[in-house]
């Protein structure tokens, strides 16, 4: 006999991540998972029927043979609970989104049920860094720095040497690096600030804009290229303006062809689901493995701790170009 439904709805609360594929908006991403969970979870065995006591008419044969009528005390199940009668038992489950990707950008999405949604705000509230692997093309320009824009500009790229596309990245992520400290409210000169970088635990204090905090060249064969970026309070648009900036600055142009998440936070790309796990024993598997990871990560970054929830049941398992590209989003 499978998990009683309650008990199965319990398991269900906490976070998970999901593997979203390009040109998929991430609101149908979030329904479609939200369909599968209610269909699981109403699919598992009811809670035993109520019983409650009945008086029936029984025929009895009477002293002198004749046939009597008498009521007779007997437990039947409640039929107004069936059910056929009620219908589903759980016809909403509340399906929260962590920091979202649009239509134009796959990968990694972190998704929070029930009391999973607090802990999602808790984790965003701490500032926590995303990477991210965006595929370039050098030669274009168009009007929302994406191959899918409307064509502007067309330009040479031959003199570009991944010498020089690793020398913009470094000036790129040392203007940002001098912004980090402008926004986390640290002396630039004092030990602490030293420090604080040395572990990397600097961070905005408040609201920022866009921080590049990591930036490297993956692959380099002209026109495409490749860069891994880890950063704070991005947006995508974000990251197709920072390949459009780097094409500038090297006397050219160039266009994002892909963002792909690969980390959020303590969530990896290995932790998320693809479409065919968005089922409940998968989902209810993978918020069991992100209390782990999540603790992991609040002993080494203060998060809050992730808690099973009360009556919860556990799952199985330096330029002014650098700066203006640090500050624009």
């Amino acid at each position: 006999m499978g998990t009683p439904a309650g008990r199965l709805y319990r398991r269900l609360e906490g976070l998970f991540a999901v593997y979203k594929p390009p040109g998929v908006h991430w609101k149908l991403v979030r329904d479609t998972v939200e369909t599968n969970l209610l269909k699981g979870i109403n699919s598992a065995p009811p809670p035993a029927p109520q019983l409650q006591v009945q008086f029936l008419p029984e025929r009895t044969e009477g002293p002198s043979g004749s046939t009597e009528l008498t009521l007779t005390a007997t437990c039947l199940p409640a039929l107004a609970e069936h059910p056929r009668v009620t219908g589903p038992r759980f016809r909403k489950l509340r399906v929260g989104v962590g920091h979202r990707l649009d239509a134009f950008s796959s990968g990694l999405l972190v998704l929070a049920v029930g009391q999973g949604n607090k802990l999602l705000t808790d984790l965003y509230n701490s500032h926590v860094t995303r990477d991210y692997t965006v595929e370039g093309e050098f030669g274009m320009a168009t009007d929302d720095f994406s191959n899918t824009g409307r064509l502007i500009e067309r330009t040479t790229y031959d003199h570009i040497t991944r010498d020089k596309l690793e020398r913009v990245l470094a000036m790129i992520q040392g203007a940002n690096q001098k912004a980090l400290l402008t926004y986390s409210n640290v002396d630039m000169s004092s030990q602490e600030a030293y420090e604080l970088a040395a572990k990397g635990s600097l961070y905005p204090q408040g609201k920022s804009p866009p921080i590049v905090t990591g930036l490297r060249c993956l692959h380099f064969e002209p026109p495409h290229f490749s860069l891994e970026i880890q950063c704070l309070h991005e947006t995508q648009r974000f990251l197709c303006r920072l390949v459009h900036e780097v094409g500038l600055e090297l006397r050219s142009t160039s266009v994002c062809t892909g963002v792909r998440r690969t980390r959020d936070g303590p969530f990896t790309l290995q932790m998320a689901l693809t479409r065919n796990h968005w089922t409940v024993p998968d989902i209810a598997q993978a918020i069991q493995q992100s209390r782990s990871s999540w603790r992991q990560s609040a002993s080494r970054a203060s998060l809050p701790q992730h808690t099973e929830s009360r009556g919860g049941e556990q799952g199985r398992h330096g330029t002014d170009e650098g700066a203006r590209v640090a500050m624009s989003d």
